[in-house]
């Protein structure tokens, strides 16, 4: 084989993973997968699309080596192959917020709150946390929370944040954390907390992304 045949076929095989990333439902499957493993179904509910198209996203993934699956009973459930696949992710999405404009217009329209983002940085606020002096929430699902954490963060999943509302001191910062930049439920969480007079804020950053920077993460439960 000539040597432009090899390069050429070098640079055809890393496409493969650009080819499989090029779909944005396919890059939030993969973010939804940093946090942890999850049947098709799951999947397909919490990117909004039907099982069918999910699994179809999901072949693709699993044809680049990004994803692996494992059957239970009749149920699949798939997983991210490493931990080098969220950094991508996150390394991916850094890089579109450096470059695109419209990408940081429309993160910084996701703000209720002019005060909305906690200032403090992540070794900042994992030192706080240690010493009590700030109450970090995971209002991700439980199951997610349990594959993986913040240390010394609570669980206390959206959906049940009105139960817990008495549980919360007032007296110190609340800074509550979701899947990542691109979700919701942080934002959401941090309204039903400052609507029930609880000091409030949200970290962009997820367990992806805090694991990509080099800090350490917990599993297990509460």
């Amino acid at each position: 084989m000539q040597n432009r045949q090899i390069k050429d076929a070098l640079y055809a095989q890393v496409a493969r993973i650009g080819k499989a990333l090029c779909s944005p439902k396919r890059l939030e499957l993969i973010e939804i997968l940093c946090q942890g493993e999850k049947s098709v179904e799951q999947l397909a509910q919490d990117a909004e699309i039907s099982i069918k198209l999910a699994s179809a996203h999901l072949k693709e993934l699993r044809i680049a080596q990004l994803v692996e699956a494992r059957r239970e009973g009749k149920n699949m459930f798939y997983r991210l192959t490493s931990h080098a696949v969220a950094d991508s992710w996150v390394a991916i999405r850094a890089l579109a917020e450096d470059r695109l404009v419209e990408l940081r217009v429309a993160l910084a329209q996701l703000a209720q709150y002019p005060d909305e983002l906690a200032p403090i940085g992540r070794k900042e606020l994992l030192a706080q946390a240690r010493r009590g002096e700030v109450v970090v929430l995971d209002v991700r699902p439980e199951s997610e929370y349990a594959a993986s954490h913040l240390p010394f963060a609570l669980s206390m999943p959206l959906s049940e944040l009105h139960k817990h509302l008495d549980e919360l001191p007032r007296d110190k910062p609340v800074v509550a954390y979701c899947r990542g930049p691109f979700c919701l439920m942080a934002k959401e969480a941090v309204g039903v907390l400052r609507g029930a007079g609880i000091p409030a804020m949200r970290m962009e950053e997820g367990v992806a992304e805090w694991r990509a920077s080099g800090l350490p993460v917990a599993t297990g439960t509460n």
